[in-house]
């Protein structure tokens, strides 16, 4: 038998030559024993001649065992086994054979054992030992801290010494491996051929049995003198080949890199690059091991051992990048990135991770230039991450996924095709923008950061609720209506499907990040906008009689329209009632055909009082004031109040702040307003785009102030989630929770506690606690899709009424 290890691999010392050495070594254990048992056996039948027929039949089935053995040499496998049969035979005539046993069997194949396995054990220990040293010098050099620089130093010195010595013993070892499997079947047949030859000689009784075994004898004579001259000329080319490999290695740099790591595309085996890396581990306690990586099939993949099945760390490297790491304390470290994940790694030394990096990196490159159809069938395919990009530390939701959230999205006017060059069938969003992507764009936005555009897949994230309904709210068509306003005019040339990715990459940035070709209103067009959002939140309200009033503020301010006397006057302008008593008609928060879904309006009733009960301080009427000059932030602030998310979307696209302040109306935001409006999916349309969820108005109260006023459960819900105080307090050292108790709103006084309780277990359990409760993010997720789909759910009370008696 004959298993060549190479010289080269072992340098590596890569997974495959530890598979191949544990492999050599089961098999030369196994030899050993099989050839031990045989000259055993052989003894036994020398001195117990009286029970020869039973020890020779013991001798037989060791023959035949190790024909069994030698499965994969033919040649020793089917002469074995005739040579079995034919001694079965002649069991009754092997009296005399004893004699030549004793020099063919037994010390012919002792010899073998005794001197040749024993080097070759003698090569396995001392390969182990260096293997061990080798193992914890590579540890010690990558734990040395980068400010120690005798550490370093000391463990580079140690290492460098370590490898010579690995080099020099396992290139021996090899060798022996090499010599020793050329070795055994020239020994094995020999030392067999001479017996079988004693038995011709001694018992001529089984002449007619050999007689039909000797052709096959006289050919095995004549192969083994050429299989003898072959073992010896395979014995000099390897001791060539260990001299000229053992000179190469002398003359390479490897004080610091086991190996010479060249990236390859078009490796014949599918792997571009591999080699030892260390992983920091996702872990609490982010423990570094050492494991085998390799780039093939677009993917980074690593193992633990050869036998082991790769563990994919990147599924699709067009989907991820690569930096350095200078900001931790161990060296030579980078960092892949996905949209789901990051995984932190360390070479072994400064050229490593250039090395490492740059096949990455040129992966990356390889995969968009070769992808064809791989895009469209990376879209496609299913992945169990659902990493959200904005709602890290949430509780997980039981929300749309896959098929289903892109069959809604794609519903949308527009959405059947990227929203930048066209491509069909995306399979990308831009959830703070509303829009559909291909995987092109979606990566040139991506780059773009969070704050122009968020991305997430249609295929293979989670979608909450109200994310979803926020994408079906705007969409391709109304937002390239917004930020192509003038592309026709300027005569830009919008991408095709198939350009290359740096003429998609300028229009891209020109058309969101330098907002180029969005149309700028003049004055006039901007003060009838507002005006015409105002008077749009005044028709929401005068459609909503089905609804009781509002309870009044206790102490009314004077505003222009009233006059000191308490007349009641009425503005031309806002159409809204002032009353003597100070009391005013508030707006109710009903929803309009045409910019809010049913979901959202059947919430927009806030929850009730019990007339037992003293009404809260409500939050302040929604009343249009000609103010001292128009913005575009002033188009966001009515527009939030009128659920209008086209006109949110292009007050953001002409430059509003969305978190603007209208300090002539208390300083209220947007994201304020929102709440006034009723909609849910405006709160997450302006929390997408960064929108301040604790900025407070002159009054101290924050959208969760209002939210719990106004009975908004579903709005308290997505403000938690998305971090909102509970503990601010407002000028009447009022807490959200405080409110919601005079209330009696049960829903929002459970959610209000079982965020705290969360807060206060999460605090205690420490740094590494992550999840929360489980009680905490069932429930949410209850009141998440009751708020998103079924809102008359939430809506238990009818609303507290200062008349009723």
């Amino acid at each position: 038998m004959k298993i060549t290890v190479d010289f080269e691999e072992c340098l590596k010392d890569s997974p495959r030559f530890r598979a191949t050495i544990e492999e050599v070594e089961g098999d030369v254990c196994e030899l050993e024993s099989k050839l031990d048992k045989l000259v055993k056996l052989c003894i036994g039948m020398i001195d117990a001649g009286k029970a020869y027929n039973a020890a020779n039949k013991q001798f037989v089935n060791g023959i035949r065992e190790l024909a069994q053995q030698s499965t994969r040499d033919e040649v020793i496998e089917s002469s074995l086994t005739k040579f079995a049969e034919s001694l079965q035979e002649m069991i009754n005539y092997h009296t005399i054979l004893f004699d030549q046993a004793q020099r063919s069997i037994k010390t012919q194949l002792q010899t073998f054992v005794k001197d040749d396995l024993r080097k070759f054990k003698e090569a396995k220990k001392q390969f182990d030992k260096v293997s061990e040293e080798k193992e914890a010098a590579l540890i010690k050099n990558a734990q040395a801290p980068r400010n120690k620089q005798h550490e370093v130093e000391e463990a580079t010195n140690i290492l460098t010494a370590t490898r010579k010595c690995f080099r020099h013993i396992v290139l021996d070892y090899v060798l022996q491996i090499n010599v020793l499997q050329s070795k055994r079947r020239s020994e094995i047949l020999k030392s067999m051929l001479s017996f079988m030859y004693a038995h011709l000689t001694f018992f001529h009784q089984g002449y007619d049995l050999f007689s039909e075994l000797q052709p096959l004898m006289k050919q095995l004579g004549g192969q083994l003198d050429q299989l003898v001259v072959d073992a010896a000329k395979e014995k000099r080319d390897m001791e060539q080949k260990h001299s000229t490999i053992q000179q190469k290695a002398a003359l390479q740099d490897f004080s610091h890199d086991d190996t010479k790591l060249e990236y390859n595309v078009d490796a014949d085996n599918g792997i571009a690059m591999e080699g030892y890396l260390f992983k920091r581990a996702s872990n609490a306690f982010k423990t570094w091991n050492r494991r085998w990586f390799s780039i093939q099939n677009n993917q980074l993949v690593y193992q633990k051992k050869f036998k082991d099945n790769p563990t994919v760390v990147v599924e699709d490297l067009r989907l991820c990048t690569v930096k350095h790491c200078e900001d931790i304390e161990r060296r030579f470290c980078f960092e892949v990135v996905s949209p789901t994940k990051s995984c932190m790694m360390q070479a072994d030394s400064e050229k490593l991770r250039q090395a490492w990096i740059k096949a990455v990196q040129n992966s990356i490159a390889t995969a968009f230039r070769d992808k064809g159809d791989d895009g469209e069938k990376l879209d496609r395919k299913s992945s169990t991450s659902t990493g959200s990009l904005d709602s890290s530390g949430e509780p997980k939701e039981r929300s749309l996924k896959g098929e289903s959230a892109l069959q809604k999205v794609l519903a949308i006017p527009g959405n059947a095709c990227c929203c930048d060059c066209g491509q069909p069938d995306p399979r990308w969003a831009s959830i703070n923008l509303g829009i559909t992507l291909c995987i092109q764009c979606s990566g040139i936005h991506r780059s773009l950061g969070v704050h122009f555009s968020k991305v997430r897949s249609l295929t293979l994230d989670t979608w909450e609720p109200e994310l979803l309904k926020l994408m079906c709210e705007l969409g391709n068509k109304v937002i390239n209506e917004i930020y192509e306003a003038r592309r026709e005019e300027l005569g830009a040339r919008k991408p095709q499907p198939g350009d290359p990715r740096h003429e998609v990459e300028a229009y891209i940035k020109a058309k969101y990040v330098d907002r180029r070709f969005v149309r700028r209103p003049s004055d006039e067009e901007l003060r009838n906008k507002v005006v015409t959002l105002s008077k749009q939140e005044k028709r929401l309200s005068s459609s909503s009689e089905h609804l009781p009033p509002r309870p009044p503020p206790p102490t009314p301010k004077l505003r222009p329209g009233s006059n000191a006397s308490g007349q009641t006057v009425k503005s031309a302008d806002s159409g809204i009632q002032n009353s003597a008593d100070g009391s005013r008609e508030m707006l109710a928060n009903t929803p309009s055909n045409n910019s809010l879904t049913d979901a959202d309006a059947a919430e927009s009733p806030p929850m009730p009082m019990p007339a037992t009960l003293p009404p809260p301080s409500p939050c302040k009427e929604m009343v249009f004031y000609e103010p001292k000059e128009y913005s575009p932030g002033l188009q966001l602030y009515w527009a939030s109040c009128a659920r209008s998310l086209p006109d949110m979307a292009e007050a953001l696209a002409h430059g509003a702040e969305v978190n603007w302040v209208n300090t002539e109306d208390d300083k209220r935001t947007p994201l304020i307003m929102a709440v006034q409006g009723g909609s849910l999916v405006t709160c997450e349309f302006l929390l997408q785009n960064a929108a301040n969820v604790n900025q407070q108005d002159t009054q101290g109260r924050g959208p969760l102030h209002h939210a719990t006023m106004l009975g908004h459960t579903g709005q308290v819900c997505l403000f938690l989630k998305r971090g909102a105080n509970q503990n601010a307090a407002d000028i009447d050292e009022k807490t959200p929770l405080a409110i919601a108790v005079e209330a009696a709103n049960a829903d929002i006084v459970t959610l209000l506690r079982l965020a705290k309780m969360n807060e206060e277990m999460r605090e205690a359990e420490g740094p590494y606690s992550q999840s929360g409760d489980e009680t905490y993010q069932d429930i949410f997720q209850d009141f998440t899709h009751m708020a998103s789909n079924d809102p008359d759910k939430l809506n238990r009370y009818q609303q507290y009424d200062p008349q009723r008696p």
